[in-house]
């Protein structure tokens, strides 16, 4: 059990992370090491940072919804495309070993700052409907797999897809992006429960910055508009370079 300084830590991390997850994506980078640090080892930190990851998106969907942005049917739909592969990434997540989980994680967190870095052409985006071809169906049933095996970073992916795939402005797409992610995280959870690979202590801890952190972000994103989430999304890259470098 944390003395009050890990509570406080692990507290301010969850806010910051849910902050920057309901925004850009990321926030996983600092939940996950406070998790360690404060004495879990890498699965048990997986399974016990979702509980976080799932409360915290559900604050920011009643969030959303109360600044009148929340579309249930298309978000329904884009969810259940995520179900399968996260399920399957989630199964796989217990099972492995811990050195080759980090291995996997490290490389994978590389892979997303430099795709995050590359130069996007500028295309309109404002669709309202989901329109699923099948270089989107693919790209949701492999977010989903990853989410649910690592969830670092899911969100980068979450908008990328929506960006380039669907054409969706930012705050629909964070809109969608917290409702999937919730949705998906779900069966995730669940798994991590039944092979006892969650602390509830330090889950509850966790889900109460989240929350916090999650409500906070929507109406931040929501008054300031795309220009603000652009700009977090570009902290949220560079915290995930600074923590593969090591540099803090």
């Amino acid at each position: 059990m944390p003395d009050i300084t890990g509570i406080l830590i692990l507290f301010f991390a969850g806010a910051l992370a849910a902050f920057l997850n309901v925004n850009a994506g990321g926030g996983s980078t600092l939940t996950l090491p406070a998790l360690i640090f404060l004495g879990l080892n890498p699965t048990m930190a997986n399974g016990t940072n979702r509980l976080g990851i799932l409360i915290q998106n559900a604050a920011a969907v009643y969030s959303f919804k109360q600044e009148k942005f929340y579309e249930l049917k298309n978000s329904l739909i884009i969810s259940a495309l995520t179900l399968p592969g996260a399920i399957a990434g989630a199964l796989l997540a217990v099972k492995l070993e811990d050195k080759i989980f980090q291995n996997i994680l490290a490389v994978v967190m590389i892979f997303i700052v430099i795709t995050m870095l590359i130069p996007k052409k500028k295309t309109k985006q404002d669709n309202n409907d989901v329109k699923l071809d099948w270089k989107t169906i693919i790209s949701l049933l492999a977010v989903g797999f990853y989410g649910g095996f690592i969830q670092v970073g899911v969100g980068f992916l979450l908008m990328a897809t929506f960006q380039n795939l669907m054409k969706l402005n930012l705050i629909k797409v964070n809109m969608h992006k917290v409702f999937v992610v919730f949705v998906y995280t779900i069966p995730a959870f669940l798994i991590f429960i039944f092979t006892k690979n969650v602390d509830w202590y330090y889950g509850l801890i966790l889900s109460a910055g989240t929350a916090f952190g999650a409500w906070w972000g929507v109406k931040l994103s929501i008054k300031k508009g795309e220009k603000f989430i652009k700009v977090v999304l570009i902290i949220a890259i560079l915290i995930m370079a600074l923590k593969l470098l090591n540099l803090f």
